[in-house]
């Protein structure tokens, strides 16, 4: 069927049509007929990215283009599990959506949502999703931690570790135990660095550990780690892009810059930026 017929189809159905074509050991393409779900992981994880990219610019277009870019891995996904005879976009949609129902007894249920506070709809989420848990684990009986996830980027996989340990009470009482954790793992990667014979193994370990409890610090801070280290990393981004633009205001090369002189143009940036 060609594609040019399939306009009049839902956006949705053209584009499980558009798969189905993609994948047709005949006719289809060869890069899509190869693909396997462990060789669309990174493109899943890319694809997730350039969304929060796309959201955090604030274009509409981009988010639309980039949105669609990750939905087509989802539709990816579900094709190949239907030709394997496991499920297809359907079972899905309606795992989601009986997920969704589960857990919005107050929206679809007799009971009024105003009728219940933020803390007690906190409270009910945690206890349907607990529940759900404690179901899934009797049934694999893999432990506490064993369905988080280890393919999650790092910080968002040591943050899911201490949630859930924190619901089974292993947890500190608030922030202020966890600052002094911070500072006493800080201290350890200076005995490491001072240490006679420095040990790569080791100071890899000490600042993993720094990393871990600054997480556990953000968190009780109801701080995202991910999206505090982002947002970090673009401020930083700004300011070098700021550093470099006094530099050619002064035809200046950053090669050619002493540590002092790019400090100074830091500096400036910085001070601009606040004005």
């Amino acid at each position: 069927m060609p594609e040019e017929n399939k306009t009049s189809l839902s956006g949705l159905n053209r584009l499980l049509s558009i798969m189905e074509s993609l994948r047709d050991k005949e006719n289809g393409c060869p890069w899509d007929q190869e693909q396997t779900m462990q060789s669309l992981t990174r493109f899943t994880i890319e694809e997730a990215y350039e969304v929060v990219d796309a959201i955090a610019k604030g274009n509409s277009d981009d988010i639309r283009d980039e949105l669609g870019d990750l939905l087509f891995q989802i539709v990816f996904y579900a094709h190949i599990a239907q030709e394997e005879g496991e499920f297809d976009f359907n079972d899905v949609a309606n795992a989601i959506s009986d997920k969704l129902v589960r857990r919005h007894p107050h929206v679809f249920s007799k009971t009024s949502a105003s009728a219940l506070s933020q803390e007690a709809l906190a409270l009910q989420w945690d206890a349907i999703k607990a529940q759900e848990k404690a179901e899934k684990r009797a049934n694999n009986a893999s432990g506490l931690l064993g369905d988080v996830p280890t393919g999650l980027p790092a910080l968002m996989y040591a943050q899911k570790l201490q949630k859930k340990c924190a619901r089974v009470g292993f947890d500190w009482p608030n922030a202020l135990p966890v600052l002094d954790k911070v500072e006493e793992e800080v201290g350890e990667i200076r005995q490491e660095l001072e240490a006679e014979t420095r040990s790569k193994a080791a100071i890899e370990e000490e600042i993993g550990d720094a990393l871990f409890a600054m997480v556990n610090l953000a968190r009780h801070c109801n701080v995202d780690a991910d999206t505090a280290l982002r947002k970090a990393s673009q401020k930083f981004a700004n300011r070098f892009s700021a550093v470099e633009a006094l530099a050619l205001d002064k035809h200046q090369s950053l090669e050619e810059l002493s540590l002092a002189e790019l400090e100074a143009l830091w500096c400036k940036a910085k001070t601009r930026e606040k004005s």
